[in-house]
């Protein structure tokens, strides 16, 4: 497929087919990167993605206790600090 090149102010764009940006999973942001001299688009990555996911896999498999015991909690830990 061939687009072409449209004047945006100074600089230039290309105009994508509302299929294309489906198909790829574009949102309201793209990432861009230059690889071997040509313009690599994807989706934006959110911040933290899969984390929760991530998360509740270690809960199941038990994976997601301390390394190592908490020796001794200051009374900030005991009083203030709260786990959710």
């Amino acid at each position: 497929m061939k687009a072409s090149l449209v004047a945006i102010g100074n600089s230039r764009g290309v105009r994508l087919p509302k299929p294309l940006i489906e198909q790829c999973g574009f949102g309201d942001e793209i990432e861009l990167d230059v690889r071997n001299g040509e313009i690599v688009l994807r989706p934006a990555r959110r911040v933290r993605q899969g984390w929760e996911a991530a998360f509740q896999r270690m809960a199941r498999s038990g994976d997601d206790r301390l390394l190592e015991p908490v020796s001794s909690a200051s009374r900030w830990d005991k009083e203030e600090w709260q786990w959710k």
